[in-house]
């Protein structure tokens, strides 16, 4: 059985831990409520273009964007969103996980021909210890969510994709649902695909007047979702490693309460017998 002394030092130690832990539980909380008011302001509005673009193109039957282009797959890049910290659960080892599946997917094409775009740096430090080799890595705006810096990574993805240098662009995050809920997902980026509206009030197209022409419009607005589409799923990859993160954090402090009950109970225990013992001594010395 430890001594009195092991075990309250096992419980100054779960105390300290747990002091951690509730502290950054609620960091976490404060970033998750800040994520959180961004994505549900920025979310309508990546709805809404979307929506316009297709409803405007369900009416357009000469216009083909070239980012619609679909060509055989001889070149392929994915981007992988992670964080920079652990500390979140299962966040980051279930993207580097589907990371790692995607690529197998691809092993056909060749190492050479699978470009890997890290987001965050934890995949990136997995990856690096299997000798894979990310041909870009954003570190920065992982923490610090911004849509100048993200629209620059995409516009260089568009770029290659423009310029046939890659025929798929494939991108691996975490869908915020709720705060006890993150879906890990994979979506294709490009080639970009629209749908027909499905409201049945949707069904005969609208009458659009345009300026300067449709052409200018369409190039200036297909760029403009690719990159929103992009920086959604940046912002809810931060918000569901914060909502991740809180609920790891609001775990270990909850076994570190049931941790601290147990070493108590053992405590008392310990001491009550030590206390026994020495009665016990002190009566049996008495008749001798």
């Amino acid at each position: 059985m430890a001594s009195l002394r092991d075990i309250k030092t096992r419980i100054g130690s779960v105390k300290a831990t747990q002091q951690i832990t509730s502290a950054m539980q609620m960091v976490a909380s404060i970033k998750l409520q800040q994520a959180e008011r961004k994505i549900t302001r920025y979310l309508p509005y990546k709805d809404n273009i979307t929506k316009l673009l297709d409803n405007f193109l369900s009416s357009e039957t000469k216009f083909k964007s070239a980012f619609e282009e679909v060509r055989e797959i001889n070149r392929v890049a994915v981007v992988v969103f992670s964080a920079n910290m652990s500390l979140c659960g299962a966040f980051n080892a279930n993207a580097t996980r589907k990371l790692l599946r995607t690529i197998k997917e691809y092993k056909h094409l060749g190492d050479e021909n699978i470009l890997i775009y890290t987001i965050g740096k934890k995949t990136d430090q997995a990856i690096r210890k299997m000798d894979i080799k990310p041909k870009e890595y954003n570190e920065s705006v992982a923490q610090n969510p911004d849509y100048v810096e993200m629209s620059e990574i995409t516009s260089r993805l568009m770029q290659l994709f423009l310029n046939k240098e890659i025929d798929k662009v494939e991108i691996i995050y975490h869908q915020y649902r709720s705060k006890g809920v993150q879906m890990l997902v994979q979506e294709t980026l490009l080639p970009i695909s629209f749908e027909a509206p499905s409201n049945e009030t949707e069904q005969f197209p609208t009458e659009y007047i345009i300026e300067p022409n449709r052409e200018a419009l369409l190039n200036s607005l297909v760029p403009k979702v690719i990159k929103t589409k992009m920086y959604s799923a940046l912002l809810e990859s931060y918000t569901s490693e914060q909502a991740a993160r809180n609920m790891a954090m609001q775990t270990a402090t909850d076994n570190a309460d049931d941790m601290l009950d147990d070493l108590s109970l053992q405590y008392n225990k310990s001491r009550q017998q030590s206390i026994t013992n020495e009665l016990l001594d002190i009566i049996g010395a008495t008749f001798k």
